[in-house]
């Protein structure tokens, strides 16, 4: 095998996940609720060299075709991520993750105070107050803070 050859088997039909900053494939498996329990096949490369940048991770999902409200999900922890849908072994259609309004049961509210974290039955829900840089807003308690605060939970 030559350094060019690339060490994640094409899929025939699924979702590519592609440009995803380096370490953060897990993560983002997480946010999206794939967890291979479904029998979906999933391959994770991480630190895989990049022409774009030097290192990213990539995720193929193979028989699941994420949604855009899924995949926006991805734009606080891999905000130059690419979203490709692959039918029989080509690509139909691709798309950058774009910031939502909101994250609904995505992420967990830091305020360990916070109605959301409690026995209570209510999904957590932040709202994006500031896109650039962005900045959340737990719709419960009011607390404001950074996307890295919320990704580390």
């Amino acid at each position: 095998m030559s350094n060019k050859d690339f060490l994640i088997s094409k899929i025939k039909d699924g979702t590519v996940l592609d440009h995803i900053e380096p370490g953060m494939a897990l993560i983002v498996l997480r946010a999206l609720n794939i967890t291979g329990i479904k029998g979906n096949q999933i391959s994770i490369g991480m630190n895989v060299s990049s022409k774009r940048s030097k290192k990213k991770d990539i995720i193929k999902v193979e028989n699941k075709f994420l949604e855009p409200y899924e995949t926006n999900k991805l734009a606080l922890m891999a905000p130059h991520a690419t979203v490709n849908i692959i039918k029989n072994y080509n690509i139909v259609e691709k798309r950058n993750v774009q910031l939502p309004n909101t994250f609904t049961a995505v992420f967990t509210c830091v305020n360990p105070s916070c109605i959301s974290n409690s026995q209570e039955p209510i999904k957590s829900e932040l709202l994006v107050c500031e896109k650039n840089p962005p900045l959340l807003k737990c719709k419960y308690c009011s607390r404001i803070f950074k996307p890295d605060e919320v990704i580390k939970t």
